[in-house]
């Protein structure tokens, strides 16, 4: 996983704390002479017939402090800008012009010059050190101006946790189990694989439109298993179609459905996904929900124990209430109200329904009142004869982080960090992974693939916004025991561990609100960043008034007014200060690596 070191770290603080640097040159830790002073800069250009190089910086962006690390650390670049550049770095704060005119590229910007001032190229984000010296070589070799501008290509991501082989197997397992005909898996029960799908969406999110198609054609089939009377998702259809639903309906369904209909929702734009969602959630309130706020785990398939009810699911609402309802079965267990206060949150959070986030808090509330154990952790039921079980657990610190996310309210992630807490005390194991239970029964816990999937990307993205090694440990630890061909490979397809496995080795798309939260303009930002589609996003409000976030990395300058600043895979925005722009940003981004 990506960190700076030390020294890094006490530069840019160095940075914001010190007045302006000199117009003069300067060593910096790269070992790198900087000028300050374009103008100073161009005179040294002209007198020993040199280029220049501006590396146009933001001292609060996390793409400078990788690039200063890695690519102006790396010795062959050094050595380049050495026998043939002018080196010229600049604060974009410091200089609104430059800032203006090159606002487009993000931080940092590379722009290379002639001595007479004519561009030669530009870059915009982090570049990797080997490209990097290439491009410089291949300047001075020829320093024609580029034709057009040129994107660098994000940045390679560390190695993978999968050998090569492992991972090709999966992605072609992906495509080969997937059926063209129906959607879905290509087995004999019909269902919406929940990693599936949302790997599928992950990937056209980037671009892929098989992928697209894939997901669409697999959300819409999907449908066939909604009961179109009350609402909700039933368990599955047999015979290899969508015809033959079996009507049981399970709580950890409903919560997987909302959950991934959400995603799709917030990807793709379709209103029959927006349906779906509200036809979940409706079932959930009406047949699910306790008077409490938490939820049930299930309503039986049968009106009669053993009897097919074919013939009572084809009736109208009148109909099947005058014969009865099939049997609820009332306990609440804290993993499957983790898993719908998760599924309500993100749908809260991606499409602004504040009342499925107000739902999502009132169940959280009841499991943490009256299922909570000491350290963070939570047991299943009331009274349970064995465990803690991780399920349980793993699911509230999912849910807790999808609140924060939701409500921006710290108190949410400082309880999805105990949990991660309880997690690695009570289930870890010596060799990697995770058990599924911590108990002294005669019968030993497993590892089960599905929660090591689970808490590998919990785990991560939660390091992510809360800075905790101890936190990022869990997720190497999860991944680690994923990672073996003998796991990876046991079941027909496992999209869940090629998802862990590229989240865990690239930074989420960083997003932050700098503004009071009672600020209108801080809100309608924050709501904008919020509904952007993607799941690995870290997503931040900092409230100058609370406390420094809860992972300072990243040292945001004092705005006037309310202010957004996004990073994507290889840099970061100026202030933005408005919605529009925003997107903007993102759109211009994404097209312009999609161009080159």
């Amino acid at each position: 996983m990506s960190k700076f070191s030390l020294s890094t770290a006490i530069f840019a603080l160095a940075c914001l704390l010190a007045p302006p640097c000199s117009a003069h040159g300067e060593n910096q830790p790269d070992g790198i002479h900087w000028l300050r002073s374009d103008t100073d800069a161009f005179v040294q250009a002209r007198a020993q017939h040199r280029l220049v190089i501006l590396y146009l910086e933001a001292v609060w962006c996390h793409w400078c402090h990788v690039m200063d690390e890695k690519t102006y650390g790396d010795a062959t670049v050094r050595s380049e800008i050495a026998n043939h550049f002018i080196p010229l770095r600049i604060d974009q704060d410091l200089r609104p012009d430059l800032s203006n005119r090159y606002r487009d590229y993000g931080w940092p910007a590379t722009i290379i010059f002639a001595e007479d001032g004519r561009e030669i190229a530009k870059r915009q984000g982090f570049v990797e050190p080997e490209r990097f010296a290439k491009l410089l070589q291949a300047i001075v070799a020829d320093p024609t101006p580029e034709s057009k501008d040129v994107i660098d290509e994000p940045h390679a991501p560390q190695e993978s946790a999968l050998d090569a082989l492992t991972r090709a197997v999966l992605i072609k397992r992906h495509a080969t189990t997937y059926d063209k005909k129906l959607g879905g898996l290509d087995i004999g029960q019909k269902y919406l694989d929940r990693d599936s799908v949302e790997y599928a969406i992950a990937r056209a999110l980037q671009g892929g439109e098989g992928e697209a198609a894939m997901a669409r054609k697999t959300l819409d089939a999907a449908r066939a298993l909604f009961d179109p009377v009350w609402g909700g998702v039933y368990q599955y259809s047999t015979y290899g179609d969508w015809k033959h639903p079996h009507f049981e309906k399970l709580a950890t369904v409903q919560a997987q459905y909302l959950r991934i209909y959400a995603l799709a929702f917030a990807s793709f734009g379709k209103s029959d996904d927006a349906a779906a969602v509200r036809e979940i959630r409706r079932y959930l309130i009406d047949f699910l929900q306790s008077p409490d706020g938490a939820f049930y785990v299930s309503q039986d398939a049968d009106l009669k124990p053993g009897e097919h009810s074919n013939d009572y699911f084809a009736l109208n609402d009148a109909q099947r209430r005058k014969r009865g309802i099939p049997r609820v079965d009332r306990h609440v267990y804290a993993l499957q109200n983790g898993q719908i206060v998760e599924a309500l949150a993100t749908w809260g959070e991606l499409s602004g329904d504040k009342e499925s986030i107000e739902q999502a808090k009132k169940a959280a509330d009841w499991i943490v009142s009256n299922r909570a154990l000491p350290g963070g952790g939570f047991r299943h039921d009331e009274n349970d004869a064995s465990g803690p079980f991780l399920g349980d657990t793993l699911a509230m610190g999912r849910g807790f982080l999808a609140l924060y996310r939701a409500t921006a309210d710290r108190a949410w992630l400082i309880k999805a960090s105990a949990a991660a807490d309880f997690i690695a005390a009570n289930f870890a194991q010596p060799t990697g992974g995770f058990v599924s239970a911590k108990s002294s029964g005669p019968i030993a816990a497993l590892p089960q693939l599905e929660e090591n999937i689970s808490v590998a990307r919990f785990a991560n993205l939660l390091t992510r916004y809360d800075g905790d090694a101890k936190h990022a440990a869990i997720a190497e630890s999860a991944l680690r025991y994923l990672a073996s061909p003998k796991i990876a490979l046991s079941e027909i397809t496992e999209p869940g561990i090629l998802l862990a496995d590229d989240e865990f080795h690239a930074d989420p798309l960083h997003l932050t609100v700098s503004g009071a939260k009672s600020d209108s303009a801080a809100v309608e930002l924050f709501s904008t960043l919020q509904h952007l589609p993607q799941w690995y996003k870290r997503i931040e409000w900092w409230d100058r008034a609370e406390r420094p976030l809860p992972n300072p990395d990243v040292a945001y300058p004092p705005t006037k007014r309310a202010a957004a600043f996004v990073c994507t895979e290889t840099r970061c925005s100026l202030p933005i200060y408005s919605s529009a722009e925003v997107l903007e940003f993102l759109k211009t981004s994404q097209a312009k690596h999609a161009a080159n």
